[in-house]
């Protein structure tokens, strides 16, 4: 994939950005608006959640929750930037670069909480420890890209089962936002807020990558590449002008009648002094007799 073909991909995750800050925006922008309070099944989701809390249901949810936050994250975006890699040196910069995209998008997200300054709801409602503002929830953003991170690296270089494993690592995103509003700690809105902000800061990162290191962005989205072989190894394989497509890690080659006659400057060194020996050797056969005449 050449450099203007991984910039074209582009316009995909930047789009998709540009409408997730839109939405987080606009839901921040109501959350101001009622001076904190809540918003659309706030209530109704945090009423039904301290309806349905079994001892069982409790401590599976807060084990969930745990997960979307401390060392168990960062592991994990250490290791999609290892999956992302090809060598040794790709796979160590590509796990500094999935470090630092979720560390700055903490920092953003503290800065928002803090300018929103939404309150949680009532501490008697926790069933679990939370600290700081409320929106956006920080489990839920938090867990989210990492998700991003582990999708793109699992979709890009699994061989198979990606599409279980990546609905598996998107099922878990989904959950730790949802156990938030389940221990009371959070709103629903709060939850929204998470995904939208991990949505547009992954797509924004994306973007940021296309145009500022794109070959590094054709390197990662390589799932499907020509090679164009500059010389004709042996018989019948195809020469210049063939092409041989690499696909997720399977070969193709385009059949004989693409590929053009190779010019004399691709024969091998020494077939042609090899012919001419064996043709030296060769023992030249009697006429044959014409027995007819007998």
């Amino acid at each position: 994939m050449n450099r203007e073909h991984a910039v074209a991909k582009a316009g995909s995750p930047a789009l998709g950005s540009l409408v997730a800050l839109v939405l987080l925006a606009l839901l921040a922008v109501a959350v101001v608006a009622r001076g904190g309070g809540t918003l659309f099944g706030d209530r109704d989701l945090l009423e039904w959640s301290l309806a349905h809390r079994p001892d069982p249901a409790v401590t599976l949810a807060r084990v969930v929750t745990h997960t979307g936050t401390g060392f168990v994250p960062y592991v994990l975006v250490a290791l999609a930037g290892f999956l992302l890699g090809r060598t040794p040196r790709q796979r160590i910069q590509a796990a500094a670069a999935c470090l630092v995209c979720l560390v700055a998008a903490q920092a953003v997200r503290f800065s928002v909480m803090a300018l929103l300054s939404r309150p949680r709801p009532a501490t008697v409602h926790w069933a679990t420890d939370a600290g700081h503002w409320s929106f956006p929830s920080g489990h839920t953003t938090t867990s989210a890209v990492t998700a991003g991170l582990l999708v793109l690296a699992v979709w890009t270089r699994a061989p198979r089962g990606r599409h279980l494993i990546a609905a598996a690592v998107g099922c878990w995103a989904v959950l730790v936002g949802l156990t938030r509003v389940y221990l009371g700690v959070h709103w629903f809105s709060d939850v929204v807020g998470g995904w939208l902000f991990a949505l547009w800061w992954l797509g924004l990162v994306a973007y940021g990558v296309t145009r500022f290191a794109p070959d590094a962005w054709a390197e990662v989205l390589r799932g499907e590449e020509t090679v164009r072989p500059r010389s004709l190894l042996l018989p019948g394989i195809p020469g210049p002008g063939s092409e041989v497509r690499f696909i997720r890690g399977k070969v193709g080659i385009a059949s004989e009648s693409d590929c053009g006659a190779p010019p004399p400057s691709a024969a091998l060194p020494g077939v042609e002094c090899h012919v001419r020996a064996a043709e030296a050797d060769r023992i030249p056969l009697p006429p044959e007799r014409d027995v007819s005449q007998r």
